[in-house]
């Protein structure tokens, strides 16, 4: 199976970048992973914070291949345990699905445009993360599920 998770921009809290490698570096023993940070749009003099959206969710949009499904992370999206999660893989995996792109926004939140091309919205928390702190949690959560799917100690 492939992952692809695109987001915008680096991930500049080294602390952070740490976690987001090790957790990359051994989700990658079990299945093929690329990480694509995008530049992000940078805010001008006066820009509002619609505009940015938008231009941030036409990049995402333009990096995410036609033949792929689709998984957004937002605060509105369905909350799963660690062990759904590995169920929901599972059964995308037994669809035939090989590969998935897991889509994050940056500090402003995913455009409508980027909500409505996915095909499954995913919460990781009814807390508010920083947008950085996201991406070590989803990787975190996807190591976990694929433990859990091999039956490694690493849930326990």
């Amino acid at each position: 199976m492939r992952f692809e998770i695109i987001y915008p921009g680096k991930t500049k809290e080294d602390y952070l970048a740490r976690g987001v490698d090790d957790f990359a570096q051994r989700l990658s023993r079990y299945i093929d992973l690329e990480l694509k940070a995008l530049k992000a749009p940078r805010p001008g003099k006066g820009d509002d914070e619609a505009r940015l959206i938008r231009e941030e969710g036409r990049l995402l949009l333009s990096r995410i291949p036609d033949d792929t499904l689709v998984v957004a992370l937002d605060p509105g999206g369905r909350l799963l345990s660690s062990p759904e999660l590995a169920d929901l893989l599972g059964n995308w995996q037994e669809q035939g699905r090989s590969r998935l792109v897991f889509v994050l926004g940056g500090p402003l939140g995913l455009s409508a445009e980027v909500l409505s091309r996915a095909d499954f919205t995913l919460s990781l928390s009814p807390m508010t993360f920083t947008h950085e702190m996201a991406r070590l949690l989803l990787l975190e959560q996807l190591y976990r599920a694929w433990s859990i799917r091999l039956g490694t100690g690493y849930h326990k």
